[in-house]
Formats: C-alpha cells, sequence, structure tokens
C-alpha cells in the first residue's frame, strides 16, 4: 500500500466513523435534551467534512507536475493542513464563547436524559479508535495532514470526555455550573492544539527546514568526493513529505565540463542514497575560488557550528 492509498484509507475510516458518532449524538442530544451532547455531535458533523477535506487532498497531490505547477501539488497537504488548523481552532473558540455565554444566563434546572451519557461513553470508545487509527496512519504515511486530523480526535476524546464529566456533576453533585467551566477549558485547549498545529506548517509555507541533519549530510557527502570544493549557497525546502535541494559547489578551474558534470552526477547520486523522499537537486558549478557579490544567501557549513 503505497503513500497515497495509506491516506485515503484514513480519510475512509474518518468519514465513516465520525458520520456514526455524529448520528448518534444528534439524535441523543434532541432526544435526551442535552444541549452540550448535541454540540459535541455538531462536532463531529465537521470532522466529517474535515475527512472528506483529506481525500480530496489525497487525490489532488498524486497529480503529476504541469505547466501551472511544474512542483507538482504537494503543497496542497500543507495547505489543507492550515485551513484544518483554522477549523479546529474555529471549533475551539465556538465552545468556548457559547459555554461563556451559557455561564451568565443561569439556566442551570434542565436535567438531560440517561441516554446522553449512554451515546457520550460510547463516542469517548469510538473516538480513541479513530484517533489511534489517524495517528498510525499518519505516522505511516508521513502525513501531517492526517496526523492533525489525529489530533483533532484527541480533542473530540477530551470534549466528549468533559461532557460526560459535566453530565455527572448535574446527576450527582447537583452542580451544572461545573458543566460550563469545563467547555471553556475544553475550547481553550482545543485553540492551543490548532495553533501549535498551524505552527508546524510555517516553516514548509515559508520554505525553510530546520532539520540541520539533513545540512550535515549534504556538507558530508560534498567531501566524499574528490574534486568538488567549497559547497555553498546551500538550501533546503520540502514539498509534503519531499526535499527540494539547491546549492553551488567549486571546481578546479580547468576542469572540463563533462568531468565537472560526472562529479556532480556522483555527488546528486550519493545525496540520494543518503537522504530519503528526495524531490529534485540542483547543483551550479562555479570555478575555485569564484566570488559574486550578488549571491543569494544560503548555508556554508561553517553556518552550522
Amino acid at each position: 500500500m503505497n503513500r497515497n492509498q495509506i491516506i485515503q484509507l484514513a480519510s475512509i475510516i474518518s468519514v465513516a466513523g465520525n458520520a456514526v458518532l455524529a448520528v448518534s449524538k444528534v439524535f441523543a442530544g434532541i432526544y435526551s435534551g442535552s444541549l452540550s451532547v448535541l454540540g459535541d455531535g455538531l462536532d463531529s458533523i465537521t470532522d466529517i467534512f474535515i475527512s472528506l477535506i483529506t481525500l480530496a487532498i489525497s487525490i489532488i497531490i498524486t497529480q503529476p507536475p504541469d505547466r501551472e505547477h511544474p512542483y507538482g501539488h504537494f503543497r496542497a497537504e500543507t495547505i489543507a493542513t492550515s485551513v484544518l488548523a483554522f477549523i479546529i481552532f474555529f471549533i475551539g473558540g465556538q465552545l468556548s464563547l457559547s459555554s461563556l455565554d451559557k455561564l451568565f444566563t443561569h439556566d442551570y434546572n434542565i436535567v438531560p436524559g440517561i441516554l446522553s451519557v449512554y451515546v457520550t461513553v460510547f463516542s469517548i470508545a469510538g473516538k480513541l479508535f479513530l484517533s489511534w487509527s489517524q495517528y498510525s496512519l499518519g505516522k505511516k504515511a508521513e502525513s501531517p495532514m492526517i496526523i492533525a486530523n489525529g489530533k483533532n480526535m484527541l480533542n473530540d476524546i477530551i470534549t466528549s470526555t468533559g461532557v460526560l464529566i459535566g453530565l455527572g456533576c448535574i446527576y450527582y453533585f447537583k452542580l451544572p455550573i461545573i458543566d460550563r467551566v469545563l467547555a471553556i477549558i475544553i475550547g481553550i485547549w482545543i485553540m492551543y492544539s490548532a495553533v501549535s498545529i498551524f505552527m508546524g506548517t510555517i516553516t514548509e509555507i515559508m520554505e525553510g527546514e530546520t532539520d540541520m541533519s539533513i545540512y550535515n549530510r549534504v556538507f558530508e557527502e560534498v567531501k566524499s568526493v574528490e574534486g568538488l570544493f567549497n559547497p555553498h549557497r546551500v538550501r533546503v525546502r520540502k514539498l509534503g513529505i519531499n526535499y527540494i535541494i539547491e546549492m553551488d559547489v567549486e571546481v578546479d578551474a580547468d576542469s572540463k565540463i563533462k568531468d565537472a558534470h560526472d562529479k556532480v552526477l556522483i555527488l546528486e547520486n550519493n545525496i540520494r542514497k543518503s537522504i530519503t523522499n528526495i524531490y529534485d537537486i540542483v547543483i551550479h558549478i562555479e570555478p575555485l575560488g569564484n566570488f559574486e557579490r550578488k549571491e543569494c544567501w544560503g548555508l556554508k557549513e561553517k553556518d552550522l557550528s
């Protein structure tokens, strides 16, 4: 099973699982008169749309490069992850604001039916399975989009647990106000999780790379090829899980073009063996000791020390 098939499988599991949970919680919320369970069910409906987005993206990223997208469509996954983070943040904000509003309405006399408790326990069990499946499949596919969806499922577990605790407080401690306070705290935690997901996409959107070991391996491979000197203006950026590496290297000024090309070809092959998921390598050859004032910024080996 390839990466795209794993992403599609994770999306299908998420759609089916959330559909079952959404129908159950919406029905139970209406039937038992529990607004918290109904709201939890509406949250699961948004999860269905999120999973449909990931399913669509899994199809988009398989499209080959074209005239408008010569680098392919891998960044669609990063964009989708960012959108997913905003959706999760919105859900957390809405939960906090609505719960804060209810906190001051003092409408604490409505006691939901016992069905709301049963369906909430069922929701927690279902979300545990969905969260585990999204995390495991997301890591297997190295997909930040699916992993982010797994984090969203984890948020849902916390949400449902808060609802269950709130129901317990209503039934046993006669303190329904705790239901609202817990919902506010859960909403804030969901927003925090959304921010952390979004921050994880910024580096790729800004075409950066925080894993300096990639650069170290590039410099080591240049050293291993005789006749190549002074690797500089080295830049690494990501497209999904793939890397694009650009650099300048110097060769003896008297070298023949073919000899320099053969050395660079050896370097490219060595880098591809050392670093997985290479999409493209661009190497510019310069004569030894060359200096250009207007070169774009990039890393030299000394920049890593």
